[in-house]
């Protein structure tokens, strides 16, 4: 696959992945996928439990800002999502429900035409901050 098809694929990871259709990653990730940023939630099912965990926590999650940048077998999103937070803990902090607006950049690697790995890096000590849990 070409760069181009690779940054197609992470943008269905994205847009019909994150708006809540766990079929497609039926369709777009390795069997034996590797989620580098969870390590215990590997496999497909693995995202579909990640995502879903997300998804209850941040329903309203949208990117407000958004960039793609893709070489050889690896795309590189960069980017800030908003969302309203309506989970009570975060990595065992108690947290109130809030407007949180994250940066984050997530690395995926594209294998046979399929997604195959995943890293993530979120500026998660911000989205405490700004939920005023620290």
């Amino acid at each position: 696959m070409g760069i181009e098809q690779n940054k197609a694929l992470v943008r269905r990871f994205l847009e019909e992945g994150l708006a809540g259709d766990p079929t497609v990653f039926d369709e777009i990730c390795a069997p034996d996928f590797v989620n580098h940023a969870s390590p215990t939630r590997s496999g497909i099912q693995g995202v579909k439990d990640v995502i879903a965990f997300s998804l209850r926590m941040q329903p309203n999650q949208r990117w407000v800002e958004q960039h793609l940048v893709a070489e050889g077998d690896l795309v590189v999103l960069y980017g800030v999502r908003a969302a309203t937070w309506k989970g009570t803990e975060f990595r065992g902090i108690a947290t109130p429900e809030g407007e949180v607006s994250v940066e984050m950049a997530h690395m995926f690697r594209i294998k046979d035409g399929l997604i195959s790995e995943h890293w993530a890096v979120r500026d998660d000590l911000g989205m405490m901050q700004q939920l005023g849990a620290l």
